[in-house]
């Protein structure tokens, strides 16, 4: 990528490409240039001359009578006032500013990220509940990915490959989870330049009036070069809710920044299973684009069970054996008597938010609370939980 495509940090985060801005340095070089301007110009007007020296006439014009005198020396006190202040805000920063000049050590926020390694970041895909085809196809995906780099950097032929990629499944089903993986994969081979995943939906793309959701949907692109934008619920964009509806406008926002951006823009666009097959059949750019196909089915009674257990052991709580077994049948039934809201692990999530509440109500009236008490979570708990 070149140094105009590529978007630095400076100073407290501040994106200066966004901003059609330069690098601090660059406007320490024309303080300079504009300080040899200055000494150049007032030796032109006498700047120059020693105070004791007396000073040059005031000039009249008169070849136009009626014409006032054009007294120079206001105009000169100015420019000395300027060339003064030039010299002391160029030694302030050079003072204070050593990483503004382009040879300084960049300061932390102008230095790139670091590549997070690839095979740390392949041990988090694995250790995610289920998804074992899912992670089976992420590691496929990453090996092509990083040959076909290697090949391009070999100069060998590279076969035109897609990138982007069609999540498909119920919610809850660790989609954003694997979008964000996938991001920092992408990045730590070399395929993408930043790996950060931006987020958004129907809301963050269209807006309510006409020529408002090209710039909206264009400013979501600009922020996720470099790295993944991730649609939820994308098939509401070909919605077509009514006359106003400027999905479709998005839609096309989005195939070309795609198209301008190929070399360091991926598009994982998701939602349920039948609603994505009509989204993507719905645009004949969508179908050239994505042909990549990823399915998360529903977490199974066992797996429901295994993400319950593991957000307790991240916030250091435990279960009894009676609880354990009541959490694992609580579970197996809820995947067997599933509705059309299951919401996979976000109903986990919720049941173990009910959980630490029940278990807050039974200990905070206890006078002689101790670790125990704030980390055992009781079958009484879980079943209470439940039931809210």
């Amino acid at each position: 990528m070149s140094d105009k495509k590529r978007s630095k940090t400076y100073g407290t985060n501040i994106d200066f490409n966004a901003f059609n801005l330069r690098p601090a340095a660059s406007y320490l070089d024309d303080i300079k240039k504009l300080k040899d301007e200055l000494t150049v110009t007032l030796t032109g007007f006498g700047s120059t001359v020693k105070p004791e020296e007396p000073k040059a006439p005031k000039t009249t014009r008169p070849d136009k009578p009626g014409v006032e005198p054009i007294d120079l020396e206001p105009l000169q006190s100015s420019m000395d006032e300027a060339k003064r202040a030039a010299d002391d805000l160029l030694k302030e920063m050079e003072r204070k500013g050593a990483a503004l000049s382009p040879e300084a050590p960049k300061t932390e926020a102008e230095k790139s990220p670091e590549k997070p390694d690839l095979e740390q970041l392949l041990r988090e895909l694995d250790s995610l509940v289920g998804l074992e085809d899912i992670k089976k196809n992420v590691r496929s995906l990453i090996n092509l990915a990083k040959v076909r780099k290697l090949r391009e950097e070999h100069d060998l032929p590279t076969p035109a490959m897609s990138l982007h990629l069609v999540f498909m499944g119920n919610p809850g089903t660790g989609k954003t989870t694997v979008a964000r993986l996938i991001a920092r994969l992408y990045y730590a081979i070399g395929v993408l330049s930043k790996g950060q995943l931006i987020e958004v939906d129907r809301s963050g793309l269209v807006a309510g009036f006409v020529g408002q959701t090209a710039i909206k949907t264009d400013e979501a692109v600009k922020k996720a070069i470099g790295g993944v934008l991730f649609i939820d619920e994308a098939y509401s964009l070909a919605a077509n809710t009514g006359e106003n509806d400027f999905g479709r406008e998005a839609i096309e926002t989005i195939l070309k920044g795609m198209e301008d951006n190929r070399k360091d823009l991926v598009v994982i666009v998701a939602g349920y299973e039948e609603l994505m097959e009509r989204f993507i059949s719905s645009n004949p750019g969508l179908a050239s684009r994505f042909n990549r196909y990823f399915v998360f089915d529903d977490y199974d009674g066992g797996e429901l069970y295994r993400i319950f257990v593991s957000m307790c052991e991240e916030n250091r709580y435990r279960l009894t054996v009676e609880a354990q077994e009541y959490a694992k049948k609580l579970f197996s039934d809820l995947y067997e008597h599933r509705g059309p809201n299951f919401g996979n692990a976000r109903d986990v999530r919720n049941i173990f938010e009910n959980v630490i509440g029940i278990h807050a109500d039974r200990v905070a009236s206890d006078p002689d609370i101790d670790e125990r008490d704030l980390t055992v979570v009781f079958r009484e708990d879980i079943q209470k939980a439940s039931e809210m």
